[in-house]
């Protein structure tokens, strides 16, 4: 049998009564009735305008089949309920007999449909709500319930994204970066692991930061210090002025073989808190007098000066409050090497900080995350989110910049100023 168009064409779906549809629509406002849902007043109106697409689809199709020669043609109804923002809908559409037509705007066995939905689905995840709370949130604004399978097959859309972002290419060249480790509970096997979820964020020489990568290990040290920093060599990163750290568990080791030449800062600011720990209250007003001499210095000759005088006057009765400074002194004194503009920026992790704060915000409220995929991808939701606020420059940044120029010329490439 030959078909033609006229064929293809004859079986056209009813038109809609747009008349009644108005006027069934204002009768339901009117009693109260909502606008979306399973009883909502829109949704005869989408569930013909889905219907009237799918049959255009498949006419467009059987056309082409036609036009390459190869038999085909109708064979029957199907329907299908579909959860969409408007409500559950039961949608019917047309088979083809050869079952080669695929349905471009609701596709073969997907039950969920509208980007709408979805990107909520997607933003009320990554503010940190449970699969069970979206449920319900969901349940109460649709009129339906998805499964959390269903909405963690939803949310893992974003793992493409994910992968590609922590692949992309970086700068050649940073100024300063900041790495720290946060903890987290993840199920693993069957049992709750401890995991370590490694975070490195960079200043680059535009004066913007933005999270270089997110890592997820088994524990903190010198080899996962490596692993990290060898991901940001093989991503593009030749060279690194300064590290900010906030402990030395195996990190000086690992950025010595890769990138030698960066300048280390621990945490200055850390160092305080933890000498502070050591001194009962009626010694630590004059204990952190001294020690403001130290670490406010405005240089490091009057600070190693201030140093032994803290050492003389402390270490006997309180060792653990200064021996730190005393054997850690060659980290916690680099930014004496740098003008006070830079200083400002270098002394403390202050940065990583406020980031961190920030992703427990979001992950706060869960117990164990269900694999580090899960862990991974509510991060990088956060992320997505902080960088949005993150487009302006570091404060003072033309200052700054010609104080690195000043200090590592040779170092800094002019592409990376472009």
């Amino acid at each position: 049998m030959v078909f033609t168009k006229t064929r293809i064409m004859e079986k056209e779906k009813p038109k809609f009564d747009f008349e009644s549809f108005k006027q069934e629509a204002l009768a339901g406002l009117y009693a109260g009735q909502s606008l979306n849902g399973d009883k909502g007043v829109f949704g005869p109106l989408i569930k013909h305008l889905l219907e009237s697409a799918l049959e255009g689809e498949l006419n467009h199709h059987l056309e082409e089949e036609q036009q390459n020669g190869r038999s085909n043609r109708r064979n029957g109804k199907t329907s299908k309920k579909v959860k969409s923002s408007a409500g559950l809908l039961e949608v019917e559409g047309t088979r083809d007999r050869a079952g080669t037509f695929q349905p471009e705007l609701l596709p073969k066995r997907q039950v969920v449909m509208s980007d709408d939905l979805e990107s909520k689905i997607i933003g009320m995840y990554s503010r940190g709500m449970s699969l069970g709370d979206i449920q319900d949130q969901i349940e109460e604004m649709y009129g339906f319930k998805l499964s959390k399978a269903k909405l963690s097959s939803i949310t893992d859309a974003v793992l493409p994204t994910l992968e590609a972002w922590r692949k992309r290419p970086l700068e050649s060249v940073y100024a300063i970066i900041w790495l720290d480790a946060m903890f987290y509970k993840v199920r693993h096997e069957g049992k709750v692991v401890t995991r370590a979820m490694y975070s490195v964020l960079g200043l680059s020489f535009q004066g913007n930061k933005e999270v270089l990568g997110i890592y997820i290990m088994e524990s903190e040290g010198a080899r996962q210090w490596l692993n990290v920093l060898g991901d940001l060599k093989e991503r593009g990163v030749e060279d690194i002025l300064i590290a900010c750290v906030d402990g030395l568990n195996g990190f000086p080791k690992a950025i010595g073989e890769l990138y030698p030449k960066t300048n280390v800062q621990l945490c200055v600011v850390h160092q305080i808190r933890n000498s502070a720990r050591f001194v009962p209250d009626k010694h630590i007003k004059a204990f952190m007098k001294d020690l403001k001499m130290v670490y406010q210095a405005p240089g490091r000759e009057l600070a190693e000066q201030a140093l032994l005088e803290l050492e003389q006057g402390w270490g006997q009765r309180y060792p653990q409050a200064v021996k730190p400074w005393m054997e850690h002194w060659e980290q916690l004194s680099t930014y004496f090497e740098h003008p006070p503009e830079i200083r400002k920026v270098m002394y403390t992790t202050n940065t990583i900080e406020a980031y961190h704060r920030q992703i427990r915000k979001i992950t706060k409220t869960k117990g164990a995350f269900a694999s580090d995929n899960a862990l991974l991808k509510l991060a990088f939701l956060a992320i997505m989110d902080m960088e949005k606020a993150w487009k302006r420059r570091a404060f003072n940044w033309k200052s700054i910049l010609s104080q690195f120029m000043m200090i590592y010329e040779d170092r800094i490439p002019m592409q990376v100023l472009d």
